[in-house]
């Protein structure tokens, strides 16, 4: 392998996670829009089979997931660390307690997989989902893709919400 591919090996591209999206069906994507997911959501915003639903704030999307699953959509929600935390409560009464099976795709600000991690973002974000009994799988590149097709199916088997910690939003998502 060559250096470049090595590298490039080495990141969660925007175009594996859309895959994925589409394999499973998904029909809209909840978001909270950022700067670093910029290359997803173009290429997200792209695809005439997606509805992509910007949110206010965090805690609104378990709702709205709620209700498109009600009425017969797939959907998605892609969030930042920050805001998985700030929607806790709405996470509990709209996805746990009513047993609606949605993914999110939850960008893991913060985290080192080597060194000091000095974002206590990082830090709360796995107790934080055990407090919950929320499952989840890490996703640093593209060599990880299975683990958000076993995000998908965890969701959909749990009848519930399951999580892809993203490891690399500051690279393959913001090229």
């Amino acid at each position: 392998m060559d250096e470049q591919a090595a590298a490039q090996a080495d990141v969660l591209s925007p175009e594996t996670v859309h895959r994925k999206f589409k394999e499973h069906g998904i029909t809209h994507v909840i978001w909270l829009p950022d700067s670093e997911t910029n290359w997803l959501h173009t290429l997200l915003e792209s695809d005439p089979d997606l509805t992509m639903i910007g949110v206010g704030r965090e805690g609104n999307a378990a709702a709205i997931a709620c209700g498109l699953y009600a009425g017969g959509a797939k959907p998605v929600i892609l969030i930042q660390n920050t805001g998985l935390m700030e929607s806790g409560d709405s996470i509990r009464g709209w996805l746990k307690s009513l047993k609606i099976p949605v993914p999110l795709i939850v960008g893991y600000r913060g985290y080192t997989r080597h060194g000091v991690t000095k974002d206590t973002a990082a830090t709360f974000t796995e107790p934080f989902l055990n407090a919950f009994r929320i499952d989840y799988y890490l996703v640093e590149s593209d060599r990880d893709a299975d683990r958000i097709s076993a995000v998908f199916e965890m969701a959909e088997k749990q009848m519930g919400p399951a999580v892809a910690l993203i490891a690399d939003e500051f690279h393959g998502f913001n090229r």
